[in-house]
């Protein structure tokens, strides 16, 4: 029998906690390559600056070792335990990776938003420290420990799809039924992953743990699919970038990166299939353990990302939001760039949660929306010398059901990311305001253009804190206007058109 191989608790605490920190602010450089070669191909204005943005914020975090979004993410690892290993511990395997994920995400010079809740269906505290993971653990032959990390953020995560189909269905046509339906809340480009087989949850981890893989669906169409399988991935990429979604929904040629695809045997009844986003703050790593020490990941070299800059374009209108009225929001047209200037205020889930409560009971609110823009984001603490931390916007639908109550109270405008629902464009309709998008997956590089940062209410919720905000130059689409036209649900339309028209003509 093979001597067993022993892996100190320390080590595996220490590579997961380095394997942290470097995945929240160094893109997978699959992904970058991948994206590079989308911009160079892309062909819509906004689309293509949405990209230069999400290339940009990567380089810059790189740089300056910053989250490359404020949604941190739910951390999840897969160990692959090889059989003569031993855990040099007394505690849980759960124990000691949380210890890791616990440090990464408290580490002094690059503190991570902690997003993690308990009591998820009452209290909702949050942890402090984003513990615990969602940890899967498989024991496989061999002397050595493989371990995938990912922090997967809730944008993308809220996405997920699942499935039982019968054994008839077309997983082809149950994809393009369900990307439209997930709106641009995923920060599209990004990876699908599909898990296709077992049982419910098992088809679900399938979904996710194909997201771990390297992009190479430019290979497998080069060199043309050989399994069904293969053949079933390069089916729904092209479909699925045939819907002229786009990048953050504004309409174009790339809509996914890649589609993944793992496999399990399944019940002759049935079909389980689940379908995962990718967003583009894509946050994935590996690493092994030999019991010789702890495994620190390579720095990459900055010449590996694209030489792609972002500047404001010089088109965009220069708004100040200190003097906003009602008549310059009202000539605000659906697809114009904008450049924010002032002061907003922020707010999301819990904020206007609280608000509601407030204003049910009568209560004075701690400050006067008449007038003002909102901001919906949940920052990351900052570091010594920054104003705020990377500070995007969040998925703006989730404030869906508070915005005819946010409108009453004067609100001239609302900035966030992604799409607006149906109920809430109306509402805007009604109202005479805009809804304004922000790219998702440019957090650093938004927060570069807040110059002041101060909390003017609800302080106890953290980072879903009221904070006033002074911005120079940010730069927003203006997705809805003031007559409700919505840029997420027009501009798909007339790609989807010009993408089947030139297909015509090949």
């Amino acid at each position: 029998m093979a001597e067993m191989v022993t892996i100190r608790e320390q080590d595996l605490i220490d590579s997961v906690a380095d394997a942290l920190q470097y995945i929240s602010y160094f893109h997978p450089m699959d992904y970058i390559r991948a994206l590079a070669a989308a911009y160079e191909r892309e062909e819509n204005p906004a689309a293509k600056d949405a990209m230069a943005q999400v290339l940009a914020n990567s380089k810059m975090c790189a740089q300056g070792h910053r989250p490359i979004c404020q949604d941190t993410g739910i951390v999840n690892v897969f160990l692959k335990w090889g059989q003569n290993c031993r855990l040099e511990s007394d505690k849980s395997m759960q124990e000691v990776v949380d210890e890791g994920v616990r440090r990464a995400y408290n580490h002094p010079e690059n503190k991570l938003r902690a997003s993690i809740v308990a009591d998820p269906a009452f209290t909702r505290r949050n942890t402090k420290d984003n513990t615990p993971c969602v940890l899967n653990v498989e024991f496989v032959p061999g002397n050595t420990v493989s371990v995938d990390v990912a922090a997967k953020g809730g944008g993308s995560e809220n996405k997920s799809k699942f499935k039982m189909m019968n054994p008839s269905d077309s997983i082809v046509d149950w994809v393009l039924e369900m990307i439209p339906q997930m709106g641009a809340g995923w920060c599209p480009p990004g990876q699908i992953g599909i898990g296709i087989g077992g049982t419910a949850e098992k088809a679900i981890l399938l979904a996710k743990e194909s997201l771990m893989e390297e992009i190479d669906i430019h290979d497998l169409k080069a060199r043309g699919p050989r399994t069904d399988t293969e053949a079933l991935r390069l089916e729904i990429f092209e479909k699925v970038n045939a819907l002229g979604i786009g990048a953050q929904g504004l309409g174009g040629l790339t809509t996914v990166l890649d589609v993944k695809i793992k496999e399990w045997p399944c019940h002759a009844a049935g079909k389980p299939v689940a379908m995962i986003p990718n967003c583009s703050a894509t946050r994935h790593a590996h690493f092994m353990l030999d019991g010789s020490g702890p495994s620190f990941l390579e720095t990459p070299k900055l010449d590996e990302w694209p030489d792609v800059t972002w500047a404001p374009d010089k088109d965009a209108k220069r708004v100040d939001l200190d003097t906003l009225t009602h008549e310059e929001v009202q000539s605000w047209k659906h697809g114009d760039r904008l450049l924010l200037n002032g002061t907003m205020l922020t707010g999301r889930d819990a904020a206007h949660k609280r608000i509601q409560d407030m204003l049910a009971k009568g209560e004075e609110l701690p400050v006067d929306f008449k007038g003002r823009a909102i901001y919906y984001v949940g920052p990351v603490d900052p570091v010594v010398g920054e104003v705020v931390g990377p500070a995007g916007p969040t998925t703006a639908t989730r404030m869906d059901k508070f915005t005819d109550m946010m409108l009453d109270l004067g609100l001239l405008a609302m900035i966030g990311k992604a799409e607006r629902g149906q109920g809430a464009t109306q509402v805007i309709a009604k109202h005479k305001v805009a809804y304004l998008m922000a790219v998702g997956g440019a957090a650093y590089l938004v927060a570069r253009a807040i110059r002041e940062a101060k909390v003017v209410g609800f302080e106890d919720l953290g980072m879903e804190a009221i904070y006033e905000f002074t911005v120079s130059d940010m730069p927003v689409t203006v997705a809805v206007d003031a007559e409700g036209n919505n840029v997420h649900q027009l501009a798909p339309l007339v790609w989807k058109e010009r993408i089947a028209r030139e297909a015509e003509a090949v």
